[in-house]
């Protein structure tokens, strides 16, 4: 794909769970260029729809953050136009920084009735098009350049990076671009992996019963079209789980990553107690901590949100970095 990214670092902590040794390893996409795995998706969808863009009239998309983050600063360094449609979950200072580099942001306020904005959002991008049928739309939600990206690219490189032995993969689920994407080199390529789908509890991408999100980057307030039939197995994560295991990783590692990558940590201590035997649990961690000041780590948001902290890491040990090095570099506490 992108020959000048270097891998996105893998670190693993040795952890011990009721007494038996364990390994968490995060794949941090924080460290990519544009700061999130949704750098890798813009790459592939800009490649997919450059030969059509008007560099006069541009091109607009829907997205919870990181995408129109990356999105942004490649419509900034080639001069064209782009709307982000955004809605009111998107924190502000990721909307001040897309709007800095020179997109127009626009937020869609009004609750779509499946407990989020999501729908809402493509209505009002849909209806511009409609308007402007010039304006391009890649259409994260839908175009293959997505999936194939990661089935490429992300995935493979997570392969080179892990172990060859038995290995639970996790992935949080939004659009059900990467997890499709992941399913697919598991199929052509069998690593010997149990892949795991990670989703917030409400959000319909995977099939769930509907009901009020509040966490950003994961989740949706519809079916993914990728995955029309849903996952399994799939794990789903409360607001309160997915903040705690953001606070816990922080005061135990340093690391600070993103509410879609507490999921996946909250899922992982969750496997790691439901299974003695499950020793090593990778998960694609999409974004950091930086995003999320004004929200995640904000003790007034969380107050607000009325978040009570949750113990996810009861009985966990942590024993501190494994001690052979792997690809990437990441600084610790």
């Amino acid at each position: 794909m992108s020959s000048s990214w270097s891998p996105s670092p893998v670190v693993p902590f040795r952890l011990v769970f009721s007494g038996v040794p364990r390994t968490l390893w995060l794949k941090l996409e924080a460290h990519n260029p544009y700061g999130s795995i949704k750098g890798r998706t813009a790459f592939a969808l800009w490649q997919d729809v450059k030969d059509r863009i008007d560099h006069r009239v541009g091109l607009i998309e829907s997205t919870s953050g990181n995408l129109g983050l990356a999105l942004a600063a490649l419509a900034a360094a080639l001069q064209v136009p782009f709307t982000a449609v955004v809605d009111p979950r998107v924190s502000p200072s990721v909307q001040n920084t897309m709007s800095a580099m020179g997109a127009r942001v626009v937020v869609v306020d009004r609750p779509d009735g499946a407990g989020g904005f999501l729908l809402n959002r493509l209505a009002h991008v849909a209806e511009r098009v409609r308007c402007e049928p010039e304006l391009v739309w890649p259409n994260q939600y839908t175009n293959p350049a997505n999936p194939a990206v990661h089935a490429q690219w992300t995935a493979p490189e997570l392969c080179a990076q892990l172990p060859a032995r038995p290995m639970s993969v996790l992935v949080a689920v939004s659009t059900g671009g990467t997890l499709a994407g992941f399913r697919d080199y598991v199929l052509a390529h069998e690593p010997d992996w149990e892949l795991v789908g990670v989703d917030v509890v409400g959000s319909l991408a995977l099939g769930d019963i509907p009901g009020e999100r509040l966490l950003s980057g994961i989740g949706a307030s519809r079916r993914s079209s990728f995955l029309p039939h849903g996952y399994r197995p799939a794990v789903h994560i409360g607001p309160p789980e997915a903040v705690s295991a953001c606070l816990w990783l922080e005061e135990t590692t340093g690391i600070t990553v993103g509410s879609s990558s507490g999921a996946l940590v909250a899922a992982a201590l969750r496997l790691f107690r439901e299974d003695p035997g499950r020793t090593d649990i990778a998960c694609l961690c999409p974004d950091g901590g930086d995003r999320y000041l004004d929200t995640v780590y904000s003790p007034l948001w969380r107050s607000r949100q009325a978040l009570a902290p949750v113990d996810v890491a009861d009985g966990v040990v942590v024993r501190g970095l494994v001690e052979d090095p792997v690809q990437g570099e990441v600084t610790l506490r």
